[in-house]
């Protein structure tokens, strides 16, 4: 059934709330959500592309932020943690779904999604093995449900254990699973666990690449296509741009604070996206496979940060 008018008009009012700066990004997704699960999202299609760039765009903006040397720096610490985490999470979740009776497919891109980054990650993997509807809806569903809490349990958990900006920010990193909630988690918590947690978990979404790779030569012979992401060359261009002409500053933080309220209205959006069918749709075997994983993820990874990274 089509969407009312009213429904479209509150639906726009609260994009614009999001995008004001009156709002916290852990509100912004709240919102979204609280409108998903009343009313529905009237214009489920376009808001779901909308935020898929606008993601993008803002992730790109903040690196305008940033100083190239800092994100060298960070990604080059965090190369072998992000190597041993991907691995590692891979191999517990493909035996924690198989010991669970989770199907393959599901189990597969659940533990996708939680190593590097989330639905980014399941639409790759998924377009490389041909999941079917179900896998993919199932799979979306579970990390969007852990993704969602993380955003808001993360910053207090952070400030409870006393860690430093950058171990948040490695932290949230690893164990969170989007883009877009790290970032937003990243930026309630400070200014360097933004720029920290930006960073490590870019160099995480670049092993999209040769994880499908991977899947994709031993499962569909090596005939899986899926799409690379560009916006993580962006990010490091505008660092580079940054870096290069420091006096541009006073039109930098203008972009930066740009692109921190299109973070807000991007989880806005993605909260408004996830429909009743989505929560129906995901298991209990599955859900426990993505808590545990998670859980496991996050306990094991806030030791290391603590214990290396200063």
């Amino acid at each position: 059934m089509p969407a009312s008018t009213p429904t479209k008009i509150l639906f726009f009012a609260c994009a614009g709330l999001a995008v004001s700066g009156l709002v916290s990004s852990p509100a912004a997704l709240a919102l979204g959500l609280a409108f998903a699960l009343t009313l529905g999202n009237p214009l489920p299609a376009a808001s779901g592309r909308v935020a898929r760039w606008l993601l993008q765009a803002s992730v790109v903006g903040l690196g305008v932020g940033m100083n190239l040397a800092a994100v060298w720096q960070a990604g080059r610490t965090g190369f072998w943690f992000t190597v041993g985490t991907i691995s590692g999470v891979l191999l517990v979740g493909l035996l924690l779904g198989r010991r669970l009776g989770v199907e393959r497919d599901t189990s597969l891109l659940v533990s996708s999604g939680t190593a590097i980054c989330g639905g980014s990650a399941i639409a790759a993997v998924g377009s490389v093995i041909e999941a079917d509807q179900r896998a993919m809806s199932v799979s979306l569903g579970t990390v969007f449900l852990l993704n969602a809490l993380a955003l808001f349990i993360f910053p207090p958990l952070g400030h409870g254990l006393g860690l430093s900006q950058q171990q948040f920010g490695v932290w949230a990193a690893v164990a969170i699973h989007d883009t877009s909630s790290v970032v937003g988690a990243a930026s309630h918590y400070g200014e360097q666990a933004l720029q920290t947690a930006t960073t490590v978990k870019l160099v995480r979404a670049l092993w999209i690449v040769p994880v499908a790779l991977g899947v994709s030569a031993l499962r569909s012979g090596g005939k899986g296509r899926f799409a690379f992401p560009w916006f993580i060359l962006l990010f490091v261009a505008a660092a580079a741009l940054r870096t290069a002409l420091p006096a541009g500053e006073p039109a930098y933080r203008i972009v930066v604070q740009a692109a921190k309220l299109g973070l807000c209205l991007t989880l806005f959006l993605i909260g408004s996206g996830l429909s009743r069918e989505a929560v129906r749709a995901v298991g209990v075997r599955s859900m426990v496979q993505g808590v545990v994983l998670w859980v496991i993820v996050a306990v094991v990874s806030l030791a290391v940060v603590r214990g290396v990274v200063g």
